[in-house]
């Protein structure tokens, strides 16, 4: 793209994400632990359930000296529900490292942010541009298709990362970057794009669909079955192994094979890990049935390592309550 087509799109872009970025928390700093622990809540997780979780973590760890000093078991804790829980040893391996190695300063470059754990070539710029100013322009899977959308081409690894240094507004390469983000979000979705509600329309070289674009792999389907049993207050959990490779260490409902006859399961819920939909049956057995796990009181389950499934569960049964956010009266739900 020719340098005045370029900057006419940055004009525009970032003219549009003034007028119509979302209303998001973390939008709101530009601290670099606020910005950080968003980012990697972000990752692969819809921002609905980021939400929920990200005000709610940051009143449990509000700085990174905090998030550092508490033990992992808290640390997953707090992410349950979000998924991809290496996430969160990452985030608090690397808090460590800033805390104690850093002395709590966070680094101001993208290079700097790149050698913590857990911190990835986008990660390491969108923090550092959106934090520090630094002109480093962020390639994510929604900017990706954008690139290829206006470009009308399908760039290699280093060809796209060029394409997105070239379009870089580098006097505001934050909001430039977010701007992006939020137009493959809301606007150049990955299907059915709303390319009449998009400000750079005219520079579009595809107008829509890339030809040939690549398939969504279709959900696999399975059935799984899992035992709810209550004495008084308290309810039997088991501890995902160690060397499991989803989840290890985290805490579920005992998974059983499905009871014969005619008996009906107590309630089902849906559940969806990557590629996999799952419909969930969960059964109320009485004391006598045999199986192995630990009798956990209702009031220490807000404290452990759950797995989101078994806060469903757990939820659905009326055992746990939702967390209701500071300010926000219980039954009303936030807008």
């Amino acid at each position: 793209m020719l340098q005045a087509r370029c900057q006419e799109f940055r004009s525009r872009l970032l003219a549009w994400y003034q007028a119509n970025a979302r209303d998001l928390p973390w939008r709101k700093s530009h601290d670099p632990y606020r910005v950080w622990v968003s980012e990697i809540m972000l990752q692969q997780t819809r921002v609905a359930a980021v939400i929920e979780h990200y005000h709610e973590f940051l009143r449990l760890f509000p700085t990174v000296e905090k998030l550092a000093a508490r033990r992992e078991s808290s640390v997953l804790a707090a992410w349950s529900g979000l998924g991809y829980y290496r996430r969160a040893r990452l985030l608090h391996a690397a808090a460590k490292l800033i805390a104690r190695s850093l002395r709590g300063k966070f680094p101001p470059t993208a290079e700097g942010w790149r050698q913590l754990p857990g911190i990835g070539r986008y990660t390491a710029a969108a923090i550092a541009s959106i934090a520090f100013g630094e002109p480093a322009a962020a390639v994510d899977g929604n900017v990706e298709r954008v690139l290829e959308r206006v470009n009308g081409n399908s760039p290699s690894g280093g060809e796209l990362w060029q394409a997105a240094e070239d379009l870089l507004d580098r006097a505001r390469p934050g909001d430039f970057n977010q701007a992006m983000m939020e137009l493959g979000a809301t606007v150049c979705t990955p299907r059915a794009p709303r390319c009449r509600m998009c400000p750079v329309i005219e520079m579009c070289a595809t107008r829509g669909e890339l030809a040939g674009g690549a398939q969504t792999s279709r959900q696999k389907k399975r059935e799984i079955h899992y035992a709810l049993r209550c004495r008084g207050s308290q309810v039997c959990l088991v501890v995902r192994p160690r060397h499991a490779a989803l989840m290890p260490g985290m805490w579920e409902l005992p998974q059983i094979e499905a009871p014969g006859g005619h008996a009906k399961p107590a309630f089902t819920v849906k559940h969806s890990i990557t590629t996999t939909d799952y419909t969930v049956r969960v059964w109320n057995l009485g004391l006598p049935a045999r199986i192995p796990g630990r009798w956990i009181s209702r009031p220490r389950l807000a404290r452990l390592p759950l797995t989101g499934l078994a806060r469903k569960i757990l939820r659905r049964a009326g055992i746990m309550q939702r967390a209701v956010p500071r300010g926000q009266s219980p039954g009303r739900p936030h807008a």
